[in-house]
């Protein structure tokens, strides 16, 4: 299964374009386009759905990837993977809430929600593709 390796830029694919789907759909509930907000939502949904099952097959087949930087970046390396790993774990259950209600048109219970949701998200999102480049672009193992 050699095409395996190539897992992490389509996980780091699938996060970039998840961040950009909730920033549209962001966009797009503030233009109260409250159907094509639904439609970019749950589009996020189906990539995060889609990274998900791609990472934890990777990582089944693969193991995981020890980071090799040194000195200062390490510091700001595992930060961020800690902190992204938190979150990734908190938005699961949140998204699943925003997502439930926002279908049953309970938008007091969805805003309320989702005013933590998008920001975790966007977080998870972004440092999902940063721990991507810190792993396999600028600080590849030999």
């Amino acid at each position: 299964m050699e095409w395996v390796s190539s897992l992490p830029a389509f996980n780091a694919t699938m996060n970039a374009l998840s961040g950009l789907l909730l920033l549209n759909g962001y966009r797009l509930v503030r233009a109260r386009r409250l159907l094509a907000h639904r439609r970019s939502m749950l589009a996020a949904c189906a990539t995060s759905t889609i990274f998900l099952a791609s990472y934890l097959f990777y990582h089944y087949h693969a193991g995981s990837t020890r980071f090799t930087g040194t000195g200062v970046v390490r510091t700001v390396y595992f930060t961020i993977l800690i902190s992204h790993t938190i979150l990734a774990t908190v938005i699961l259950p949140l998204a699943i809430l925003s997502v439930v209600h926002g279908l049953r048109d309970n938008r007091p219970l969805h805003r309320k929600i989702s005013r933590w949701t998008f920001p975790i998200w966007m977080y998870v999102s972004v440092t999902g593709v940063l721990v991507y480049f810190f792993l396999y672009q600028w600080f590849p193992s030999r």
